[in-house]
């Protein structure tokens, strides 16, 4: 394991553990999946799977983890930054995601106990599938 993934995860203090859940299944459901830390402002987090984007307000194509895992203070947040037939993949399948909070592309939850892993796992097979074949709506190429 890359040794700064390492460190993030250590220094997450009582949500290390939750975090390594988390990791896991990302990893199980993409399997290959790249990993490494993401500087967001002043914090980092866990991103996966780098694409191509451009936000609306950008004239140059950067890059973005198709999916984020941040720890917030109070929960665990899991970034899916998937379109696929103009709906996030995230706020469409929320109400099959157990008791979780949903923003577009945000699934919040406390513990990983409370999401039905099932449909996250076919979620995150879901977004990494359009993702490869072209048919995310976020990323731009």
């Amino acid at each position: 394991m890359d040794a700064e993934v390492e460190e993030w995860l250590t220094a997450a203090g009582p949500r290390e553990a939750e975090l390594r859940r988390v990791d896991e299944l990302v990893r199980a459901a993409a399997p290959g999946i790249d990993r490494q830390l993401v500087t967001l402002g002043s914090r980092r987090a866990l991103g996966y799977g780098l694409m191509p984007y451009r936000p609306r307000s950008a004239r140059e194509t950067t890059t973005w983890p198709l999916v984020l895992l941040a720890a917030q203070q109070r929960h665990l947040s899991l970034y899916v930054s998937a379109v696929v037939d103009g709906e996030y993949l995230a706020e469409a399948r929320a109400g099959r995601l157990g008791r979780v909070s949903c923003g577009k592309s945000c699934i919040r939850f406390t513990a990983l106990d409370r999401v039905d892993r099932a449909e996250l796992t076919t979620l995150l097979r879901d977004a990494v599938a359009a993702t490869r074949d072209g048919a995310n709506g976020v990323a731009a190429g």
